[in-house]
């Protein structure tokens, strides 16, 4: 090997993995041994080959080479592998070559137990490793423990003979071309197993494809497939999360009295001499394959796509509502997959009510859209009709990426058999037990986060009692139609929990959620953002529409510009209604936030946090609901929900009222009827209360307005 190509192409590599826009990121770094180690990795693309050498490198900070298929050393890209330590397994000396630089720990390797890649992540059948390619099906590579049980092999009969047998000891050094023995000494030999996985994976066309469709008469399947896939991987966007198993120590496989008869034998054995140990060597290697096998697919970081594609495998209808797929998705994820052992990608560890929602992150819909383009599902309205064919028939090796890339993704997390075991459940389970588990589970979670943020920013003396700000839920005559019910800002459910009890008596069920931030004390408050106000009536949306059949969303005050947020994105509201949704505020004080904001944040900066004003006092209406004090940073938050809504008012289409009062002293009327104006409904209403408060909800003639407001619901078709 040449140090200094390998130095100068990692910076080519190093320039690469920067120009493309793939994520990495690594996971189980703890895992990386102080010793020799072979990394084993699942191998699906060339990316592999290139990218973690260079990144493995980074962590260990001593070269790292890798066995690479002999068909790649064509070419300019074969000298390119050479120089960044590729050796080819056709190269009569890499064995050699590997066992000596394990021994010494000049260098690591990569290896890759499949021999070659697996483009269908079809690894497993009848419950054994099976590697399926274009010339057939065989098992894993024993090659990577062969290797490793050679060099620990050779490391210990070093050990042993140093003294006792000098002459051998000298013979192997030179065999081995081995300057020094006490690296030999001081080493030991492991083996890594290593998980790539990708997220997503998709193979378009790209700008390297259609150049090499013009260039190559004729192209290949194999080639184009390749271009494919890695081009849209490594210039879309894709994430890559490796993860580092832990390391097999090699040393504990050597305690059969056989092998260790042979490693003290004071007869000169050659290289590749045979021993009587070599069989029992054999069957110690396929155990350690297994093991290092098991431990790679245990490793894949499971994503939105490999739950999608796994409950549309394994739901048994040929007709699925796209909603109910989003219900399983997400009752999969919310089921406590950490019981099952696996490893999540990060999008999973965050909220995912957005799949009950409106998917706004576009995870159903980007998987849906490609199944439809390969031609998995065809799509009829709301309704997925799949070819349950597509997961079985088999497809050409070269072109299963392109062509069916859901089966590909299906197959991947075929292996974790308990996640499998869940998704099957869920799979099967009747519809309405889902949705009213679903409505449980999401009721469960906003008391058990009201109880926890209670108790940790409980405050004697100014956070109220705990039926103030926990949810309110208030069963109905009939699942008919439900109600979303917000409160406003400073406040907590308590405050809309009279019209809440007036439209209950009507027949209504009724949700009244807790705004993040509110219930428990004004530290809580400073620390939110107006997305985590949105996230909650996202939630109470949730519950509501898998307990109803219709759901009406409305809100005071800050909690009316919630609700017409929301009715903005999700057509499927019946109605909307906000009373004196805060437009603009009245107090002329607030107009001075942007200032001290800006104060604090310079307060900060050279460390004067004695000097920054983060709360200002404030006088309720209702001092037995709302906080005393006004955090700064709240006002901040809640001028951008403003901003917000009032970007998205002309996208509501869905009939909505509007209640204000005259002498509103916190919010300007003016405001209310401008938003009134810019709401796009056709059925809509304005009225205007003849109140000089602004909490109208509550106090005298407050049932003018809840008899308005059920007015308005009963009205609804």
């Amino acid at each position: 090997m040449n140090p200094f190509a390998y130095r100068t192409t990692g910076l080519a590599i190093k320039t690469l993995a920067g120009l493309s826009k793939a994520e990495i990121r690594i996971h189980g770094r703890e895992n990386l041994p102080e010793g020799s180690a072979l990394f084993v990795v699942n191998h699906f693309t060339r990316i592999e080959t290139l990218l973690l050498p260079y990144h493995i490198h980074k962590l260990v900070k001593i070269p790292v080479w890798s066995l690479a298929d002999y068909q790649f050393f064509e070419g300019a890209l074969g000298a390119f592998l050479e120089k960044v330590g590729a050796v080819s397994t056709k190269n009569p000396h890499r064995d050699l070559l590997i066992i000596k630089t394990l021994l010494t720990g000049e260098a690591n390797w990569i290896i890759f137990p499949e021999g070659r890649m697996v483009k269908n992540k079809k690894i497993v059948e009848k419950g054994r490793f099976m590697i399926s390619y274009a010339g057939g099906k065989r098992p894993p590579h024993t090659g990577a423990a062969t290797l490793a049980l050679r060099a620990e092999f050779y490391r210990q009969r070093f050990r042993i003979l140093f003294n006792e047998f000098p002459d051998e000891v000298r013979q192997l050094l030179d065999r081995f071309r081995i300057d020094a023995i006490e690296p030999v000494l001081d080493n030991n030999t492991y083996i890594v197993p290593v998980n790539v996985t990708y997220y997503p994976l998709r193979a378009y066309e790209n700008i390297l494809s259609r150049l090499a469709v013009r260039l190559i008469d004729d192209i290949p399947d194999r080639m184009l497939d390749e271009i494919m896939t890695e081009g849209s991987m490594l210039m879309s966007g894709v994430d890559m999360d490796i993860r580092f198993g832990k390391p097999i120590e090699i040393r504990s496989f050597m305690e059969r009295s056989i092998i260790k008869k042979d490693i003290s034998s004071k007869h000169r054995i050659g290289f590749d001499d045979p021993i009587p140990s070599k069989q029992v060597m054999r069957n110690v290697a396929l155990k350690i394959m297994q093991e290092y096998m098991s431990a790679i697919y245990s490793m894949t970081t499971v994503n939105h796509d490999h739950i999608f594609a796994s409950l549309l495998k394994q739901i048994p209808f040929k007709k699925i509502d796209r909603n109910d797929l989003k219900r399983r998705a997400f009752y999969v994820v919310k089921s406590n997959l950490d019981e099952t052992g696996v490893y999540l990608h990060e999008k999973l560890h965050s909220d995912q009510t957005h799949l009950l929602i409106d998917d706004r992150f576009n995870m159903l819909k980007n998987f849906v859209k490609i199944a439809e383009q390969k031609g998995v599902v065809n799509i009829t309205n709301n309704t997925i009709i799949k070819d349950a064919s597509k997961f079985i028939s088999p497809f050409d090796f070269h072109r299963i990426r392109i062509d069916n890339p859901i089966a590909v993704i299906a197959n991947e997390v075929e292996p974790l058999k308990k996640l499998q075991r869940r998704i099957r459940r869920y799979a099967w389970m009747p519809g309405f037990w889902l949705k009213r588990n679903i409505a449980r589970i999401l009721m469960k979670n906003a008391m058990d986060e009201f109880e926890q943020d209670y108790k940790e920013f409980y405050i004697d003396g100014e956070t109220k009692e705990k039926d103030i700000g926990k949810p309110i839920l208030i069963k109905g005559a009939s699942r008919d139609t439900g109600v979303v019910l917000v409160h406003g800002y400073m406040a907590a459910p308590f405050e809309v929990k009279d019209l809440a009890e007036v439209l209950g008596r009507n027949g209504l069920w009724v949700y009244a959620p807790r705004l993040k931030g509110h219930g428990t004390s004004p530290e809580d408050l400073a620390q939110r953002t107006y997305t985590d106000w949105v996230a909650a009536v996202e939630k109470g949306y949730a519950i509501m529409s898998h307990l109803c059949s219709r759901v009406v969303v409305g809100g005071f005050s800050a909690g009316g510009l919630l609700a017409l947020e929301l009715s903005s994105r999700l057509k499927d509201i019946k109605g909307v209604f906000a009373v004196c949704p805060s437009m603009r505020l009245q107090d002329f004080s607030s107009k001075f936030v942007p200032a001290v904001d800006v104060w604090n944040r310079w307060m900060k900066k050279v460390r004067l946090d004695g000097a920054k004003m983060e709360f200002v006092e404030n006088r309720p209406e209702n001092p037995h609901i709302n906080y005393f004090r006004n955090p700064v940073s709240g006002v901040l938050e809640l001028e951008r929900l403003m901003d917000a809504v009032d970007d998205r008012l002309s996208d509501i289409r869905m009939p909505a009222l509007v209640v204000q009062s005259s002498g509103d002293p916190v919010v300007r009327p003016g405001g209310s009827r401008r938003a009134f104006k810019r709401i796009g409904s056709e059925d809509k209403s304005y009225i205007l209360f003849n109140f000089d408060r602004h909490g109208i909800l509550l106090g005298k003639d407050s049932e003018k307005v809840h008899k308005a407001i059920w007015n308005f619901i009963e009205g609804l078709n």
